[in-house]
């Protein structure tokens, strides 16, 4: 679902842009399209699918969460597998059903060495997969609000990347087009080794802030009561169970609540509607007690 809405929206772009040059106005309008439907389309369907798969369509990113130790091995592989049947799967049906060629695949833009475009295709997966570690795996305030910050974070990489690379960032969105086209450039292999590398850069960096303890340099993100308050209401709970239990480590006694006699819950006799027995037999109780 997400590679076929973003297939979609770039060949939507393209068809519209007609062919100009990159210089050209309408491409940038293009470039803003072609990364707007990316960006949405992840944000919208990982909503959806995070409580079938994650929202998990990249195998850049289920190998990276195999590297941090996040997801078995054995799971990551079906996943990986399954990520890129689906990435054939929707760029087929699109060439089915918009008329014309499927003009979605990756290419290198003019000037852009192989070199230059594998380091480019690294670090814009990195961003990815970061922004992917930091607000939906760790837990915080904003994490309900993590499938936005995620589709941002490929909406600034296509942005980027698109005039330079086509910004894949995803081996199953590169590889979709190629099969359905039967058409692979000499350099197909950055789009599989770049996001490779950056699931790789991501993980490490990831593990890096695990072992420097981040959480601590800005400690009152994780739920909505200040960590100096957190500690005033630890400190004022221990106080209050270390008076009750004295030096003898007794539990404290909770009195019980005094009811007024009055009370017709209690009293029969004040409720005028009671039956005269039961406050005779009352009457009887209290005489013994006190005896």
């Amino acid at each position: 679902m997400f590679l076929f809405f973003a297939y979609g929206g770039v060949m939507v772009g393209n068809t519209a842009l007609g062919g100009k040059p990159s210089t050209s106005n309408e491409y940038l309008v293009f470039l803003l399209f072609a990364a707007t439907s990316f960006g949405v389309s992840l944000a919208v369907n990982a909503w959806i699918f995070y409580r079938v798969t994650g929202g998990l369509f990249n195998p850049a990113v289920t190998m990276a969460f195999v590297l941090a130790g996040l997801m078995h091995p054995i799971r990551g592989a079906v996943l990986f597998v399954a990520q890129l049947l689906g990435g054939i799967v929707a760029a087929a049906i699109i060439d089915a059903l918009i008329p014309g060629p499927l003009n979605v695949a990756n290419s290198l833009g003019p000037h852009v060495n192989v070199a230059q475009g594998l380091f480019m295709e690294m670090f814009l997966t990195a961003e990815l997969i970061l922004a992917i570690f930091m607000l939906a795996v760790e837990k915080h305030r904003a994490t309900f609000l993590a499938p936005l910050g995620i589709g941002s974070a490929l909406f600034i990489g296509h942005i980027v990347g698109i005039y330079y690379t086509g910004a894949g960032l995803n081996p199953a969105r590169s590889l979709g087009p190629c099969v359905v086209e039967r058409s692979f450039p000499g350099y197909h292999w950055i789009y599989w080794i770049g996001p490779g590398l950056g699931a790789m850069l991501a993980t490490a960096f990831y593990k890096l802030l695990l072992a420097m303890k981040y959480q601590e340099a800005n400690p009152d993100q994780d739920i909505d009561c200040p960590i100096h308050l957190q500690h005033s209401l630890r400190s004022n709970s221990i106080g209050q169970v270390e008076k009750g239990l004295g030096s003898g480590n007794t539990a404290p006694r909770v009195a019980p609540t005094a009811v007024p006699r009055s009370d017709p819950r209690v009293d029969p006799r004040a409720d005028p509607r009671a039956d005269p027995r039961e406050a005779t037999r009352i009457n009887s109780d209290n005489t013994m007690v006190n005896g």
